[in-house]
């Protein structure tokens, strides 16, 4: 099993990163919310993944964290019904923080606005995934040279999405503004500073 890859970025797009490494480039499937992390091409990466082998192909999914790759596989091997596409479009839609709070607090209606996802797709990962969401979530890899990535299950984030939506910010988006306030910030950003960043 290839758990991670690392090599010179050459080209990403929101879904995709092309990662050149001893002459081959790999197509790497990427969720929104780690290109966000990436920097820019000419960059010497670290994505940690999981691949999919079939009969017709070979797949390779890349992640910032291992946090969020072992919550990818969790979708993809204990939830009916969502396979790699569809995990990836949750995972894109909304930070592993948020993913995790929301299936512990069985937040059916902030999953559910994920794109393809519907009530009863949000049911089954509540159902399926409460009892297997634990603590804090590991912090980003991403590598040499790149922008310093947030924690993915930073405490502050999770406070800074909370205060945001208490303001009257949609949930989604307020995570999205944390999110690049995080990226800009680096890790260990404070709340405040978090909540300061997002609202500028």
């Amino acid at each position: 099993m290839i758990t991670s890859i690392q090599g010179l970025l050459t080209s990403a797009t929101p879904l995709r990163a092309v990662i050149e490494l001893n002459g081959f480039g790999y197509e790497v499937n990427i969720p929104v919310t780690t290109a966000e992390k990436l920097p820019q091409p000419g960059v010497v990466v670290k994505l940690h993944t999981h691949v999919i082998y079939r009969e017709d192909a070979q797949t390779l999914y890349g992640f910032a964290s291992p946090a969020e790759r072992d919550f990818f596989r969790l979708m993809i091997e204990h939830v009916t019904g969502v396979g790699p596409k569809m995990a990836l479009t949750i995972m894109s839609r909304l930070s592993l923080p948020l993913l995790e709070s929301a299936i512990r607090l069985g937040d059916i209606a902030l999953l559910a606005k994920c794109p393809g996802i519907g009530k009863k797709t949000a049911e089954r990962l509540i159902v399926e995934l409460k009892s297997k969401v634990g603590g804090e979530a590991g912090t980003s890899s991403l590598g040499t040279g790149g922008p310093a990535a947030a924690g993915s299950g930073n405490s502050a984030t999770r406070d800074a999405v909370a205060a945001l939506t208490a303001l009257g910010y949609k949930t989604v988006d307020a995570d999205e503004a944390v999110r690049r306030a995080a990226l800009a910030l680096g890790a260990g950003a404070s709340t405040e500073a978090l909540i300061k960043r997002a609202l500028s």
